[in-house]
């Protein structure tokens, strides 16, 4: 495997800061909202990595931050080689064939006014895939991918149910061929029964295609489903870093093994007799996180020097990382 295959994304201390202002007149700012506060990982080609952690962590801020829908405050991006997040505006909107987006809510994410074919044929005739007398049999061959009737193809969104209009999403997703592929909470907004499809649907997608996905979600029952890798957020970092069997297996960071303790067991005797592990508090904001240690004032394991120094990734197994000063003591 060449390096370029080990390392088709590459995220290098990437930052992603919001501004806040006072005044109405003559505005100042007084702070700053670090969603996204010196994340670095890389992907290889070809992997499924799962980005979870509770609401607010940053997590689809910095799925936007790789798509450069919001430019990294610090930082950089490579996508495939490239060094997206340097592009001008019209290099990368060249560049956004290599890299497509499926949001959380398909209703927002689709535009009503625009039928199914008039949604996917837009992309392949703006980059020049297909002619308008290919067009149509395009079309016909993404609805097929994604589970779709190609007799569909001129109805509106408000036509479908949620999860076809999810299908339509991945289906404009997929139309430029693209090699990496942000998956926000995909199937979050679906009925349980719905999700299970979906999911089916991308692990598919992926095998096929060899794509490349970061999915973000917040319920790891799914991300163990999906992913070859876990990585788990928290205020804007990333706490731990694991292959997903391993992770689950021997969870190394406090706040993983809470969030872990929280996903249901099928099997009810083992449900009830497990302890959970119940966090104390809210987490703290974003525009002031704590001195150290940024879980410290919720962990159980906390000593003063967890207040002291911020801890890093380390190597605390062979392809497993944790931010945690006492790791080896858990």
């Amino acid at each position: 495997m060449n390096a370029q295959t080990q390392n088709f994304l590459e995220v290098r201390d990437v930052k992603t800061h919001f501004p806040v202002h006072q005044g109405l007149i003559f505005q100042k700012q007084v702070g700053a909202v670090r969603a996204v506060d010196g994340i670095t990982l890389s992907m290889r080609q070809g992997e499924v990595l799962g980005l979870v952690g509770e609401s607010g962590c940053g997590k689809s801020t910095l799925g936007r931050t790789i798509m450069q829908i919001i430019p990294p405050t610090f930082g950089s991006v490579m996508i495939n080689g490239q060094v997206v997040s340097k592009l001008s505006a019209g290099d990368l909107k060249r560049a956004r064939r290599e890299f497509q987006m499926i949001f959380q809510d398909p209703y927002a994410s689709l535009n009503p006014r625009m039928t199914v074919f008039d949604t996917l044929a837009e992309p392949l005739l703006f980059h020049g895939l297909a002619t308008k007398s290919e067009v149509t049999e395009k079309v016909s061959e993404l609805m097929r991918e994604v589970g779709l009737a190609p007799r569909f193809m001129k109805k509106y969104p408000h036509e479908f149910s949620g999860g076809q209009r999810q299908r339509i999403a991945i289906a404009r997703a997929l139309a430029l061929q693209p090699k990496l592929i942000i998956a926000d909470e995909p199937v979050s907004a679906l009925d349980v029964s719905i999700q299970s499809q979906i999911l089916n649907l991308l692990v598919d997608l992926t095998k096929r295609r060899n794509l490349t996905m970061i999915f973000i979600s917040h319920d790891l029952g799914v991300v163990k489903h999906i992913s070859d890798r876990v990585a788990v957020m928290y205020l804007g970092k990333i706490v731990e870093l694991a292959e997903t069997k391993a992770l689950f297996a021997h969870p190394r960071h406090p706040y993983t093994r809470a969030l872990l303790s929280a996903v249901p067991l099928p099997d009810p005797d083992k449900e009830k007799a497990r302890t959970r592990i119940l966090l104390e508090g809210d987490p703290p904001s974003p525009m002031n996180p704590p001195q150290g240690c940024r879980f410290h004032p919720r962990c159980s394991y906390m000593k003063d020097a967890c207040k002291a120094s911020e801890p890093e990734l380390e190597s605390a197994a062979p392809g497993h990382e944790v931010a945690c000063l006492r790791h080896q003591e858990i």
